[in-house]
C-alpha cells in the first residue's frame, strides 16, 4: 500500500501546467498540482479503499489530494465530525459540488447533514449541503424519504434561489433538478415551481459553462425514460 508521501509525490509528478489553468477558472483553490481526474483514478485503482489514508489525503489541504481522498475513502466509515471537517475545508467547487455531496450521500447521515449544512451562512458550506440533498434524492427509495420536508425545502428553493450567493444558486438549481427528476410524488411540484423560478443566472468566472434550466432538464429525463430511476451511487 502506498503511504501519504508516496501519493502525493505521484500527484506532483501527474501535474500538468495547462490543467492547473483549467482548475483555477473552474474554482479550484491552491494549492494543487493539476492531476487530471483521468490519472486521479489510475491511483484510485491502485489504493481501491482507504478509509485512514483517505483522511490524511484531504487533511493536506491539496485540492488534487482532497479529490483523491473522496473516491478512495470508506464512505461508510465517515462520522459526522468526519464530514463536518471536510466540508469546513470544502472551498474548492469540486469538493463542495461533488466529493463532500458524494462521500456524504453515500454514507449514514448525508441526509441528516445536508439539512444542516443548508443553514449555514458560509456560502461553500451551504452549497454543499444542498448538492448532498440532491444526491440523495438520486439514491434513496421515495417511500424512505420525508415528502413533506422535501416540499418545505422546494418551497425554499423557490423563494431564495435568485437572491443567494451563485455557488449556492447553482447547488439551488440542481437540488430542483434532482427533486423533479427522482422523486416522483413530487415531480409535477417540482415542475411548477422550476417554472416559477425560471432561468438562473450566476457568474460562470467566462468558463464555457452554463446554467441548466431545471424544466428543460428534467424534461429530457423524462424523454430519455429515465424518469424516477434512482441511481447505485454517485461517485463518480
Amino acid at each position: 500500500m502506498l503511504t501519504l508521501d508516496e501519493v502525493m509525490a505521484e500527484l506532483e509528478a501527474m501535474g500538468e501546467e495547462n490543467i492547473r489553468k483549467i482548475w483555477l477558472k473552474h474554482g479550484i483553490k491552491e494549492p494543487f498540482f493539476g492531476v487530471k481526474i483521468a490519472n486521479l483514478k489510475v491511483i484510485q485503482k491502485k489504493l481501491r479503499v482507504h478509509y485512514e489514508l483517505a483522511k490524511e489525503l484531504y487533511n493536506t489541504g491539496n485540492a488534487d489530494a482532497m479529490y483523491l481522498a473522496g473516491l478512495v475513502t470508506d464512505d461508510a466509515k465517515m462520522t459526522k465530525a468526519d464530514l463536518n471537517s471536510w466540508v469546513q475545508k470544502a472551498e474548492s467547487s469540486s469538493m463542495h459540488d461533488y466529493i463532500v455531496p458524494w462521500v456524504a450521500s453515500q454514507g449514514r447521515y448525508g441526509f441528516e447533514l445536508g439539512l444542516e449544512w443548508i443553514d449555514s451562512e458560509v456560502p461553500h458550506i451551504c452549497c454543499a449541503g444542498w448538492a448532498t440533498l440532491g444526491c440523495c434524492l438520486a439514491l434513496i427509495d421515495d417511500s424512505k424519504l420525508d415528502i413533506v420536508k422535501l416540499r418545505e425545502l422546494l418551497s425554499r428553493v423557490e423563494k431564495n434561489v435568485h437572491d443567494s450567493d451563485d455557488r449556492v444558486k447553482l447547488a439551488m438549481n440542481t437540488f430542483i433538478i434532482c427533486l423533479g427528476s427522482y422523486v416522483m410524488p413530487l415531480h409535477e411540484e417540482t415542475i411548477a415551481s422550476a417554472d416559477n423560478i425560471g432561468k438562473v443566472t450566476a457568474d460562470m468566472n467566462g468558463t464555457a459553462c452554463k446554467v441548466p434550466y431545471a424544466v428543460d432538464y428534467i424534461q429530457k429525463v423524462k424523454v430519455k425514460g429515465i424518469l424516477g430511476k434512482k441511481r447505485k451511487m454517485v461517485k463518480c
